[in-house]
């Protein structure tokens, strides 16, 4: 089937998008323009996810897993079909919805964690919770960092730390905005494997205690195991859609 000019390929039999998802991806075409070049990054793409669920989104580099991400935090607009997270269409939202979308609903953990450098780690968890619309005071931000195990580098500024701790104060973060959903890309990429099973083990604990859902872009076949639910990407196509456990 042809849409807007790029042929795409439905989902899995199977595969059916849920009207009660917290996330949906209806027909989803990406493409990317640069002068005359057109690059394709997404086919067509029906994918729906529950809340609570923890989803490992595979494929190899340029499978167009980062782009699936960045269109359901609404960083991204897709080209055609719609990205709905809990209601909201983000692909057709102006930036001050997509923005309160993200405050509300989400929390994002990157491959090298953003965390501001000219703050302290407890400063960095108490800002991030305030921007949430959370009254978070420096006990309750303790509180977090003592929970990820960082509660002895609380005064510590991002550039003291290590990647594994830089990661956790991410994740201490995510918990101060009280998120629905959390989106990681590629959160052990940089990290030696030790470091990276206590981070994964951490998040299950998280996932398990605070019911959140978990979308997690990942190319490593271990890391995704990890999750209840596998979806696998090639040339911007859903192949694969299986559960782990």
């Amino acid at each position: 089937m042809a849409v807007g000019g790029v042929e795409v390929s439905r989902a899995p039999a199977g595969v059916v998008p849920d009207r009660k998802a917290l996330v949906r991806l209806e027909e989803v075409i990406k493409v990317y323009r640069e002068s005359d070049v057109e690059t394709i990054a997404l086919r067509g793409v029906d994918l729906a996810i529950e809340e609570g669920d923890s989803v490992a989104i595979m494929g190899r580099s340029g499978s167009g897993k980062s782009t699936l991400l960045n269109l359901v935090s609404g960083s991204d607009r897709p080209t055609a079909g719609r990205v709905l997270v809990d209601g909201t269409d983000v692909g057709r939202a102006d930036e001050a919805a997509r923005a309160q979308l993200r405050g509300r609903v989400m929390g994002i953990i990157f491959q090298s964690q953003n965390l501001l450098p000219f703050l302290t780690l407890e400063e960095n968890v108490v800002l991030t919770g305030r921007l949430a619309g959370s009254e978070l005071d420096r006990s309750w931000a303790r509180e977090l960092l003592d929970r990820v195990g960082l509660g002895d580098r609380a005064h510590h500024r991002p550039e003291q730390l290590s990647g594994g701790e830089q990661q956790r104060g991410g994740l201490a973060c995510v918990l101060a905005a009280k998120p629905r959903l959390m989106l990681a890309d590629e959160m052990t990429g940089e990290l030696d494997s030790a470091t990276a099973a206590r981070l994964l083990d951490l998040v299950r604990e998280i996932r398990r205690t605070e019911g959140m859902t978990v979308i997690m872009v990942t190319h490593d076949e271990g890391v995704a195991q990890t999750a209840d639910r596998i979806v696998e990407l090639r040339d911007g196509r859903v192949v694969a859609d299986r559960r782990v456990r």
